[in-house]
């Protein structure tokens, strides 16, 4: 039986109580050894020894300046084993909170305020497919592994059972669920991230939600309008050349000696439009936590490798800067797992960047290659609406099928359980009755003429996605980790099924290369960019397409590989990989880059690969800033701010008054040439416009006649999530509307209420409201402005929760969150610290960490993570990488031993 909560004045008492001694720790370190003792409790220990039971010898843990372990075993057993405990001493927490987030338990430690997130989850039924991973899918190795690992993390959890000596979390969790304890860790734990990840790099579900709500209001043209082609003429792809030949195997360009080996939218008929917002889907998937950021197009990385014969080395150089959500703690853990004699008994003498709750290395290197990941972007999951002919069947080519059915207890600190009833169709689990976004989805989305009758209550809508049938992606994690050449790289790429990421490559002998991925799904019909209709089975995917087919390239003619979220390869590639692309606006941006090193014999330098990451400029500004300096501006309040523009060179400085500006300006045009026609539903909470609407409630959308009023309408999403968002896609709509001046897009309402029509006066009028934007925020004087100042970012502690449900006050969170820094970058640069134009300027995804690789002396490498190691809000290590990560600096990154042992300054010694 739960437990009943304590009183809510006893719980207010003992939070401030912590908030207190949060206070004295925080401030000069004053307070009393209570205070010190309370916060510091659980701190790890970094040298002498500590006893770890199952060792079969001594493990060394050598701890630099940041806190970096770099662990040396003598087998992998005992590798990962102390892997484990050192993670769950840095970073237990975060691997309890996250664990339960993928279980759909977040209400066992949070209480009622976290159901509907667990029913969501266990909906889709995340750890069951991870458990059915490593009961049916994974080698005996990879399971040997696991084991070992959670061995470890629970050694450490033996001597930190719970409360304020394993965290200061949970000495705040206690203050409104006393009964709670840390359950053992298991190897399903660690299985279960993999489905965390893939969902928030999971394709373009998001981008269907959109569609199906946006198609209420514009035809096909307008949406194809707004979601236009990959300009393929003027942005590249990543592997130039390459074909399929007719025994279905990827050809790639050029020689490549010793290496192993159209369809329409469903829905493409426009039902009647939607009167209602269909907001609950995206709404829900926003409540879920975005663990690795939000999901969505405009969320990127960037990867690139550079032969030694374009190099400065001799040797390749390889760069990698994921983009994800901001946060605290960081989401990568920096790590080096090392066997001290390297041997096909224990081959690992591996580095680089992991996540806490997983063992081994997920990017980095070893001691022969090294690789990096971007997201693929492959559309990997769709929505498929049924018709439900009564509570236990649904419509499949004119017969009532069977649903499947499975009950969910979900346990609930301080109140009574909840039992969920989960349905599932052929396609996936029926997420709508979970959801009443997704039934809303059901009950307006296109459908065309054939479709039976939705009824009263519309359709159900199902999720049919990749990461729900079981795989090896956690196979390939050590594969990656111990492969010595181009062929064992790309086995491991064969295993890494979720999610589908581009994977680049560089060995000390020389080879760069880069591998497609992944499973991706091969429809009967349809193409994935609106939901589909599940009572036809046309429409039911047929199988995933053959690893032999997927896109590689070893050793390219150019001597370099760009992967930044740009198609994989070009049109004559027929397998349907996505039909939302980024649109190459990075792409394009460090392949002139490189381009323009290599001009007239350059050669590339480590430095040079750091100076790229940094580049700030905003492409879109080259087109549209001399078109705005074009416009006649008569009001001298507004043609000041105009000429901040003048001689700008269109670099994101912080400092920087005209990018400010300029960023104000673009906000100004998107809203009013877009945000101004979109539809409630996809509008940011408190966007409200005036609009015209028919007196007679009962009266057919679309009839001509009857009286008309004016109302107040409101955004009803999530601002992070609003349209439109200003990211690499909305450059591309602008663009192509900016060759007509006359295109109705440009039609608007001013500020007075009066329609306006026509390019010239737009532009005007978002100079004149970005001046009035930019001075509310900034003040008057243009001389003090700064884009730093408008585009902030906070690092938010987000484990403890971020909403009403949050087990911590204002004042706690704001002890633990860190910032506001002020950032150079923006959306679409290559240092993509990304903001969403419909809420505002803030930072909301950011270059999550940043690392050089030198192939000819991985002790030249560098390094740099967004916050620290630690996951204590008070350790020297909890952030102590992230000025130094705003300045776009790096870290040496040792690796030989002699290196290693030359930057440690704690060693702490496990034994048997």
């Amino acid at each position: 039986m739960p437990r009943s909560p304590r009183s809510k004045k006893f719980r207010r008492a003992r939070l401030l109580l912590l908030v207190l001694v949060v206070l004295l720790v925080a401030g000069a370190g004053a307070g009393g050894w209570y205070a010190v003792n309370t916060v510091r409790a659980s701190f790890p220990q970094l040298s002498g020894t500590v006893q770890v039971s199952g060792l079969s010898a001594a493990v060394d843990v050598k701890r630099d300046a940041q806190g970096i372990p770099q662990v040396y075993a003598n087998t992998p057993e005992d590798l990962f084993k102390a892997q484990g405990f050192v993670q769950a001493q840095d970073r237990f927490w975060e691997m309890d909170v996250r664990r339960h987030i993928t279980a759909g338990r977040l209400s066992e430690m949070f209480g009622s305020g976290q159901v509907d997130t667990d029913a969501f989850i266990r909906t889709m039924g995340w750890r069951d497919v991870a458990q059915q991973e490593y009961d049916t899918q994974l080698n005996p190795d990879t399971k040997k592994y696991l084991q070992a690992y959670a061995d470890g993390v629970n050694a450490w959890l033996s001597k930190h059972p719970g409360g304020a000596s394993a965290s200061l979390e949970y000495a705040l969790l206690g203050t409104v669920n006393s009964g709670y304890k840390p359950e053992p860790w298991t190897p399903v734990d660690s299985v279960a991230w993999l489905k965390a990840m893939a969902w928030n790099l999971s394709g373009n579900v998001q981008e269907e939600i959109d569609r199906a709500l946006l198609s209420q209001d514009f035809s096909q043209d307008q949406l194809a309008q707004l979601y236009p082609s990959y300009p393929y003429d003027r942005n590249p792809v990543i592997v130039q050349g390459g074909s399929l030949g007719t025994n279905g195997i990827f050809q790639p360009p050029g020689p490549v000696a010793g290496t192993v080996a159209t369809q329409s939218a469903a829905g493409t008929q426009q039902g009647t439009a939607v009167t209602a917002g269909l907001t609950d889907l995206s709404g829900r998937i926003a409540a879920l936590p975005q663990l690795l950021g939000p999901q969505g197009q405009g969320i990127g990385s960037n990867s690139w490798v550079v032969a030694g014969s374009h190099t400065t080395t001799g040797k390749p150089l390889l760069a990698n800067d994921p983009h994800l959500g901001p946060g605290l703690p960081s989401v990568w853990y920096q790590m080096g797992l090392h066997c001290r004699t390297v041997s096909a008994a224990c081959p690992y003498d591996t580095t680089g960047f992991t996540f806490a709750g997983m063992p081994g290395v997920v990017i980095g290197h070893n001691q022969s290659v090294s690789w990096g990941f971007t997201n693929l972007g492959a559309d990997v999951a769709d929505l498929y609406l049924e018709k439900i002919t009564g509570p236990n069947s649904y419509l499949v080519d004119g017969q009532d099928k069977q649903f499947t059915t499975r009950r969910e207890t979900i346990k609930v600190a301080g109140g009574a359980d909840r039992v969920i009833t989960v349905r599932t169709t052929n396609n996936g689990p029926l997420i709508s009755d979970q959801s009443s976004e997704q039934q809303n989805v059901g009950t307006y989305a296109p459908v065309g003429n054939a479709a039976p009758d939705r009824g009263t209550s519309g359709y159900g809508v199902a999720l049919k996605w990749t990461a729900l049938s079981p795989g090896k992606t956690m196979d390939a994690v050590f594969e990656l980790d111990r492969a010595t050449d181009w062929n064992g790289f790309r086995t491991a790429a064969r295993d890494f099924a979720v999610p589908a990421q581009n994977l680049i490559y560089a060995d000390t002998q020389g080879h760069i290369g880069y591998q497609a991925p992944g499973a991706i799904p091969v429809r009967g019909k349809g193409d994935g960019t609106y939901p589909a209709p599940g009572w036809d089975s046309g429409y039911n995917w047929t199988g995933t397409l053959d690893f032999k087919s997927l896109p590689y390239e070893l050793d390219p003619p150019s001597g370099y590989i760009v992967t930044a979220n740009q198609p994989v390869a070009d049109q004559s590639y027929k397998p349907l990989l996505t039909k939302d692309w980024e649109y190459g606006t990075r792409a394009r941006e460090i392949t002139d880059q490189i381009n323009g090193k290599l001009a007239n014999g350059g050669k590339i330098s480590p430095d040079d690969m750091q100076s790229m990451q940094l580049d700030n400029t905003s492409v879109m500004a080259q087109t549209l800033v001399p078109m705005l300096l074009k416009e006649q501006i008569g009001d001298p309040y507004v043609r000041d701010a105009q000429n901040l523009l003048k001689d700008w060179n269109y670099n994101q400085d912080a400092d920087s008054a005209a990018a400010a500006y300029y960023n104000g300006v673009w906000r100004q045009l998107l809203t009013l040439a877009f945000g101004q026609k979109f539809p409630a539903s996809v509008r940011a909470q408190g966007d409200c416009l005036l609009v015209e609407q028919k007196a007679d409630a009962n009266q057919p959308a679309g009839s001509l006649g009857g009286e008309t009023k004016i109302v107040t309408q409101c955004g009803s999403r999530k601002p992070g999530q609003a349209q439109p968002d200003g990211g690499d896609r909305w450059m591309e709509v602008v663009r192509q509307q900016l060759a007509n001046p006359n295109s109705p897009w440009w039609d608007y309402i001013d500020s007075n209420h009066v329609q306006q029509h026509g390019l010239d006066n737009l532009l005007k009028e978002a100079m004149k409201d970005a001046r009035q934007d930019l001075t509310a925020h900034l003040g008057k004087d243009i001389n003090t402005w700064s884009w730093g100042r408008l585009h902030q970012l906070t690092l938010k502690e987000q484990t403890l929760g971020t909403d009403d449900s949050s087990i911590a006050s204002g004042l706690v969170h704001k002890l633990l969150n860190r910032g506001p820094y002020q950032m150079s970058g923006g959306s679409a640069a290559v240092d993509a610290t990304g903001w969403t134009a419909a809420a505002g300027y803030d930072v909301d995804w950011i270059p999550s960490m940043r690392m050089v690789v030198d192939l000819s002396d991985f002790n030249a490498s560098h390094w740099i993570n967004v916050g620290g190691e630690s996951g204590h809000a008070f350790s020297d290590n909890y952030d102590d990488q992230t000025e130094l990560w705003r300045q776009g600096k790096l870290l040496n990154w040792a690796y030989s031993g002699a290196a290693v042992d030359q930057a440690t300054k704690n060693k702490l010694t496990l034994t048997p």
